[in-house]
This record gives C-alpha cells, sequence and structure tokens, in this order.
C-alpha cells in the first residue's frame, strides 16, 4: 500500500484547483443558463414582435373595411342627392310646362274673348280682330309647343339670324337696364 504524501503547498494547490474547476464549472453553468434565458427572451419578443404585427395588421384592415363602408354610404348618400334633385327637377319642369299650357290656353281664350266682344265692322273692328288672331295664334303655340319648343325654336332663330339676334339682345339689354335705372 502506497501512502502519498502532499505537503501543504500541495494540498493549497490542490484546493484551489479544485475550487478553480467548481467557479468554473459554476460559470458555464450560469452561462448557459443566461443563454437559455436570452434565448427564451429572444423567442419571446419575437413572439411580442409577430402579434404586434398580426394587430397591426387587423388595425390596417379594420380601418380600411371602416374607409370602404365610409365611402360607399358616401356614395349611397350623394346617389340619393342626386335622384332626388333629378326627381325634383323633373316635377318642376312638368309644373313649368303645365304652367305654360294653362297659360298659352289663359291668352288663347283672351283672343276668343276680344273677338266675341270687340266691335266686327270699321277700323276698330278689323284692328280687334287682328288682335284676336294674333292672340289666338300666340296662345295655341304656347299651350302646344311648350316651354322646351320655344326654347328649340328661339335656338333655331338664333342660328339662322346670328348678327340680327345679338342686336335684338343688346336692345333689350338696354331697353331693360333704362327700365331698371327709373
Amino acid at each position: 500500500m502506497a501512502t502519498t504524501n502532499t505537503t501543504p503547498t500541495q494540498q493549497a494547490k490542490n484546493t484551489v484547483s479544485s475550487g478553480v474547476d467548481k467557479v468554473k464549472d459554476a460559470v458555464h453553468s450560469g452561462a448557459e443558463k443566461a443563454k437559455d434565458v436570452a434565448n427564451a427572451g429572444i423567442d419571446k419578443a419575437k413572439d411580442l414582435t409577430q402579434s404586434a404585427k398580426d394587430l397591426a395588421s387587423a388595425g390596417a384592415e379594420k380601418a380600411k373595411d371602416i374607409a370602404s363602408a365610409g365611402y360607399e354610404k358616401a356614395k349611397d348618400f350623394a346617389s340619393a342627392g342626386y335622384d332626388k334633385a333629378r326627381d325634383l327637377a323633373g316635377s318642376a319642369g312638368r309644373m313649368a310646362e303645365n304652367a305654360t299650357s294653362s297659360v298659352g290656353g289663359g291668352i288663347e281664350s283672351l283672343g276668343h274673348s276680344i273677338r266675341e266682344n270687340a266691335p266686327h265692322e270699321g277700323m276698330l273692328g278689323s284692328a280687334a280682330s287682328t288682335v284676336a288672331n294674333t292672340l289666338e295664334q300666340g296662345g295655341k303655340y304656347i299651350r302646344e309647343e311648350g316651354l322646351s319648343g320655344m326654347a328649340d325654336d328661339l335656338t333655331n332663330t338664333v342660328r339662322r339670324n346670328p348678327i340680327q339676334s345679338v342686336l335684338v339682345a343688346v336692345a333689350v339689354g338696354f331697353l331693360l337696364a333704362r327700365a331698371t335705372r327709373s
């Protein structure tokens, strides 16, 4: 049996060496644990980043849906407003045509009344007959053509006689200006 005699220096050296090994093991173990914790933290950060991306994407999609719904509502509202304006314009046009027809009928009736009540002979009878004829024909024209027919006829007359139309417009403008100044 061989006994090993170790000197106190050797024992101290062995103790220090054993302590260094334990410290190395503890540092290595601590480094491994820190690495594991760091990796777990990185994984958690990746998960949080993905969750944030998912939330942002869902938020953007929701905002897009809301904007689209708002656009559709605005479009529907504008369309309804357009339809209502078109209906009102059509109704106003029909009312104007009806009023024009009534005015034409009234003028025509006035021509008949003048013809029946005015003298039939002499210069006054001739003038009354001419006025009655003119009123009857004008009333009939207004009643039958309405505003749209009169506008078409006026447009065609201006196209056929542009210079005369401009002169008439200037004269009417001058007379209206004089009448409104007084």
